[in-house]
Order: C-alpha cells, then sequence, then structure tokens
C-alpha cells in the first residue's frame, strides 16, 4: 500500500509540473513583468489607423476631384518643380469639363454652324492680354469640340504652306497671311480671374453677328496645374521689363 500512495504521488507532481504558468507559483518570472513584454509587442491598430494616413497626405498630398494632387511640395521657387507624385491631370482634363457643360446648356449650335475657339483674356487687363494657359485652353477646346462633332474652323490656317530652315508651318499670328472672309456663325471665349491657389475661368459661346451668349461654363484650375505649363525657350525671349518689351535681336 505505502508503495503504490508513493507511485501516485510522484504522478501528481510529474503532472502538476507540466501545466502551463506553473512555474509563477514555484518563484518564476513574476507575472507583472510578463505582461509588460507582451504589451510592448502589442501594436496598437488604431493609433496606427489614425497616424498612418495624415503622414502619408503630408508626403504625397491628396487627390481632388479630378484626380490631381491637392497639396504637391515643391522643391525651391521654380514653377513646375514639385516634389510629389507626377501630375495625373492636366490642363485638357478641366477643359473637357467645361466643354461638357458647355454642350449641355448650348443653344442654336449644331453641327452645321461653324465654331471658332479664342485665347481666354485675364480679366483685369484690357482684353487683349493672356498667358500660357489661355492659348492652352484654347488649343484644348477645339480638341474637345471636335469629339462633339462641332465644325471648328481654324481662322489661324494660311492658304499655303511657309517652308522655312526650321520648320513648316501653316499657321500663322500675322493678319495679313489670314483670310477675312472665313465663315464663323459662334465663337468661343473667356476670361481668366487670377484667384487664392490657381485661376476663375469664365467660358462663354457667343453668336458672332448677334453677340448674344449661347452658352457658358465656369471651372477652377488650381495652381498646380497651371505651373506644370512650361513656356518654352522662344516665348522668354520677348519679355517686359518695367513696362518695356525686349526683342532679342539677331
Amino acid at each position: 500500500m505505502k508503495l503504490l500512495s508513493l507511485i501516485f504521488g510522484c504522478y501528481l507532481l510529474a503532472g502538476c509540473a507540466s501545466i502551463p504558468g506553473m512555474h509563477y507559483i514555484t518563484g518564476g518570472e513574476a507575472p507583472d513583468e510578463q505582461d509588460e513584454q507582451g504589451a510592448s509587442q502589442i501594436v496598437d491598430v488604431q493609433t496606427q489607423s489614425l497616424t498612418t494616413p495624415k503622414e502619408y497626405e503630408s508626403e504625397k498630398g491628396g487627390l481632388d476631384a479630378f484626380g490631381a494632387m491637392e497639396k504637391p511640395n515643391m522643391i525651391g521657387s521654380t514653377p513646375g518643380a514639385f516634389k510629389s507624385l507626377p501630375l495625373t491631370r492636366h490642363i485638357g482634363h478641366y477643359v473637357r469639363n467645361m466643354a461638357q457643360d458647355l454642350v449641355a446648356n448650348m443653344e442654336y449650335v449644331t453641327e452645321r454652324t461653324p465654331v471658332a475657339v479664342t485665347h481666354f483674356s485675364l480679366i483685369d487687363s484690357d482684353l487683349r492680354e493672356t498667358n500660357l494657359l489661355g492659348q492652352q485652353m484654347a488649343e484644348s477646346f477645339v480638341h474637345e469640340f471636335h469629339k462633339f462633332r462641332m465644325p471648328v474652323v481654324e481662322f489661324k490656317a494660311t492658304q499655303f504652306i511657309r517652308v522655312t530652315e526650321t520648320g513648316d508651318y501653316v499657321l500663322s499670328r500675322d493678319f495679313l497671311d489670314l483670310n477675312n472672309s472665313t465663315p464663323i456663325q459662334y465663337v468661343l471665349t473667356g476670361t481668366m480671374t487670377k484667384h487664392q491657389g490657381g485661376f476663375i475661368v469664365n467660358a462663354r459661346m457667343l453668336g458672332m453677328e448677334s453677340k448674344v451668349v449661347v452658352a457658358s461654363a465656369q471651372s477652377f484650375v488650381p495652381f498646380y496645374v497651371v505651373d506644370a505649363l512650361i513656356p518654352s525657350e522662344s516665348s522668354r525671349q520677348n519679355e517686359v521689363i518695367d513696362g518695356v518689351r525686349i526683342i532679342q535681336g539677331e
């Protein structure tokens, strides 16, 4: 009987030693110390989800409704030099939305009425001044109107091809080279207002004879989309300094 009791007692001691966590009772590592080590390895998911987007926005910048960056980080003072990712939307995408607005409320203009597109003027000038934004917007509107099957008239086209050492050209800004009897019934024009953060663009379709507005649209172009337009070297040769236009000679 004593032998059976001894064997049974050894069996109980061996079973208790195999139970996890029993070393706490035998003077092992304190529970508080292990809890601290375990807590140091736990990742606070809620904290990470709140801080990560803010850090991402400060580094990458958000996207507006058109997919362009809202807060690009610039390097230096050079326009168009951005640290952020390349633009996913350019000025043509903003013109596309304006063209859709124009067509949506357009009157009298059909696929048989010739349309012309002019450059957009700066609203605080004598309406005879523009910039690279106004010029490129006119080019983009020609493309968008053609997709709507409007007969767009290129009034800057000459009756000949000018062959020069620098290239062959059919377009001209010299009115003496152009035809003054081009059939145009409607013309798209507009103004631009420099605003904090970009330009407010006002577009309207006018009747050449009646001067009646038959369509209109308005949009806001952010500054970083405008700054992405880089002037060519030839346009920088004729700069205005102190009100005097400086022309580089041959």
